[in-house]
């Protein structure tokens, strides 16, 4: 790494921070028990979240006005629930299902992890999230945070420039004094083309266990580790 001291990191947090894919399977069983409903909840959760990145890729591209996170995935959700025999629920538990991203559970080592780097550097996320999402996944989760960036400030998705550029401004730092932790190349490239310093951690499950993507870092990131303590430990803290 080069001779500016890191000040602040800034976090992917969907897949690097939270578990989200098992937090919401789970989240969603636990309502399909309560609700007598009988659903093949991994392959529904793996459908929707195939909104994800078109959705933003369409803002992005100009095909569609600046359009929240949570618009996205509830307009695959309602598109989606008749396929699954939930055509009858009710609006109120469509809006639960479509919440559920703000009551993710983060990885085993996240919390411990980002308290060790609190106690060091400004730590936050960076994420295409919508800000509500972020403050009460915040809450429910424990994050440490020390403040909340997301794409709803900047109104651009990753990995327009408009992101990290608008991190660096806010945070008032030296592109190389701030380093972005993810658990995507792709992030990182990004990251590394305004002059960032990365981190890469691997999540080798984030997609379930016949993920194929991101299992290894694909550049020579500054840091690669296996979790948050490896990572906290690398930053000296």
């Amino acid at each position: 790494m080069n001779g500016v001291a890191i000040k602040a990191i800034v976090f992917d947090t969907f897949g690097t921070v939270m578990d989200w894919r098992k937090s919401i399977v789970a989240d969603f069983r636990s309502f399909g028990e309560r609700s007598g409903l009988d659903v093949d909840w991994e392959a529904f959760v793996d459908e929707w979240k195939t909104a994800y990145r078109p959705g933003m890729d369409a803002v992005r591209m100009g095909k569609w006005p600046w359009t929240r996170v949570d618009r996205i995935y509830r307009v695959k959700l309602d598109e989606m629930l008749p396929k699954y025999g939930l055509g009858g629920l009710s609006e109120e538990q469509k809006v639960y299902l479509n919440r559920v991203w703000h009551r993710l559970r983060p990885w085993p080592d996240s919390v411990a992890g980002l308290g060790r780097l609190k106690q060091r550097y400004v730590i936050a996320p960076l994420s295409n999230s919508d800000l509500d999402c972020l403050v009460n996944m915040t809450k429910h989760a424990l994050l440490p945070w020390d403040v909340i960036l997301c794409a709803e400030l900047f109104r651009h998705y990753k990995p327009d420039p408009e992101i990290c550029l608008g991190a660096i401004a806010l945070l008032n730092v030296h592109p190389s004094a701030l380093m972005l932790v993810a658990a995507h190349n792709y992030d990182l490239r990004a990251a590394r083309t305004h002059g960032m310093r990365t981190a890469f951690v691997r999540r080798p499950t984030e997609y379930g266990p016949s993920q194929k993507t991101d299992l290894e870092p694909e550049e020579d990131w500054d840091i690669v580790a296996d979790d948050f303590a490896v990572l906290a430990s690398a930053l000296g803290c």
